[in-house]
């Protein structure tokens, strides 16, 4: 056969498949902006929902889950306000005062509730200290704001919160960070820590330590521009000890993944959690480990991979489980969690995981949609093998009545925009500028 037929033949069998493959990826773009679309729609009217004006002790206005919840939270406050600020960077004013709201709560030693209401602060479990977003959710209002002014009454407070994380919850033998137990984390009944009173502050903590040196990194950011040279190099130093330790002494490259430890021995905690993926959302690998970690666990069906989303623990793992609970510990023992599938999404991206970035952004999107249509609202969280919300049930709402929640499931708004119309694209990266 000539070189001409041979070249006809191929285009006879390839342009066709090449036709229809463009068809169905414009089908399925297509799709995806009509989910964008509705979702959009659901948003704009459950978002306003989330603002509350300033209220008693609370003298700006701020930011809430709704629904179930009525409080201002720590990291719900934060990941919240990234959603308004990525809409709308005017709105990183609600950020602003979400960080205004809690350095304004510390008391002399430093110490601020996790959650604050009208009446005041709310320590729950012990003190409950707050976690470490204070210093990132200032940095993203004030890039975003354009203005740094605002921060100069607040920093001394802020350095004062900084201080007290150290002297309570950092373990200067490993150079390693540690929750007082695992309501402190956020993620409630997290595997791989412990809610024993009678082991308290046991863990080193993959996530108190990647959200440790991201504060150290913000407030040397906030530094920069508040002129305060000597602090901004000290801040800057203990995020670069934390790093190192958290390399040296929580990452193992034999399983390919970031582990807790104890504190009291140095025994593995060799749970696959949610939190167990934390550093790669700030690049700590080199790109050949990380694939690794994200092929070999992050998108195993067998351990983070669902149907509906990345679950919150290995299904592998003994204490997997789906149960709708909520009080006293919400569960984060494998239900989909949109905050965690959030970084998740970008770790994905940074690693150039783009197809199964845009898979998470949809399906995420459709699940949440689906629950509206039902519901009226969202869950907090989510079946990881069915899609089906889970907590709050009515019978677990007040009167007995669905309340539904709206908080950091506005984030899935956020990750479709970015992979269907490439805008609102959102990063947690930490510069100066």
């Amino acid at each position: 056969m000539s070189s001409v037929r041979i070249v006809r033949s191929i285009l006879r069998c390839t342009i066709p498949a090449l036709l229809a493959s463009a068809a169905l990826c414009a089908a399925a773009q297509s799709s995806d902006t009509a989910l964008l679309a509705s979702l959009t729609a659901d948003f704009a009217r459950l978002a306003p929902q989330t603002i509350r004006p300033a209220d008693g002790y609370i003298r700006h206005p701020y930011l809430i889950p709704a629904g179930y919840y009525n409080q201002m939270w720590d990291w719900d406050g934060f990941f919240i306000g990234l959603h308004w600020t990525n809409q709308n960077p005017a709105d990183a004013k609600y950020l602003r005062g979400w960080v205004l709201s809690f350095a304004g709560s510390a008391d002399a030693d430093g110490y601020v509730a996790g959650c604050i209401t009208p009446q005041g602060p709310r320590p729950l479990f012990g003190k409950f200290a707050m976690k470490p977003f204070l210093a990132q959710g200032a940095l993203v209002a004030a890039q975003q704001l354009h203005d740094y002014t605002w921060l100069r009454p607040a920093w001394p407070a802020m350095q004062r919160i900084l201080d007290y994380r150290k002297r309570t919850q950092f373990d200067a033998n490993w150079g390693l960070w540690f929750w007082d137990n695992a309501m402190q984390s956020g993620a409630d009944n997290n595997a791989a820590l412990t809610n024993d009173p009678k082991d308290p502050s046991a863990i080193l903590a993959v996530d108190a330590s990647v959200w440790a040196m991201r504060e150290y990194l913000a407030m040397a950011a906030l530094a920069d521009h508040l002129n305060d040279p000597k602090a901004a190099r000290s801040y800057r130093q203990q995020a670069a000890a934390t790093r190192s330790a958290i390399l040296n002494k929580l990452w193992s490259s034999t399983d390919a993944m970031f582990f807790n430890r104890r504190r009291a021995n140095g025994a593995w905690v060799r749970v696959i959690s949610w939190s167990s993926f934390l550093p790669l959302v700030d690049g700590m690998l080199p790109p050949a480990d990380a694939r690794r970690v994200i092929r070999s666990h992050l998108l195993n069906p067998d351990e983070m991979q669902s149907p509906y989303g990345l679950r919150s623990l290995a299904r592998s793992d003994a204490a997997y489980n789906n149960q709708a609970i909520i009080n006293p510990y919400s569960n984060w023992r494998g239900p989909i969690w949109i905050n965690a599938n959030f970084l998740d999404w970008i770790a994905l991206r940074r690693y150039g995981f783009h197809a199964e970035s845009r898979w998470l952004a949809v399906t995420l999107a459709a699940m949440l949609h689906s629950d509206i249509a039902k519901w009226g609202s969202m869950h907090e969280d989510y079946n990881a093998e069915t899609g089906d919300g889970l907590a709050p049930t009515p019978e677990q709402s007040p009167g007995g009545k669905f309340a539904g929640f709206v908080g950091w499931n506005l984030l899935a708004q956020d990750m479709l925009q970015c992979e269907t119309a490439k805008t609102h694209c959102p990063s947690l990266a930490i510069s100066a500028q």
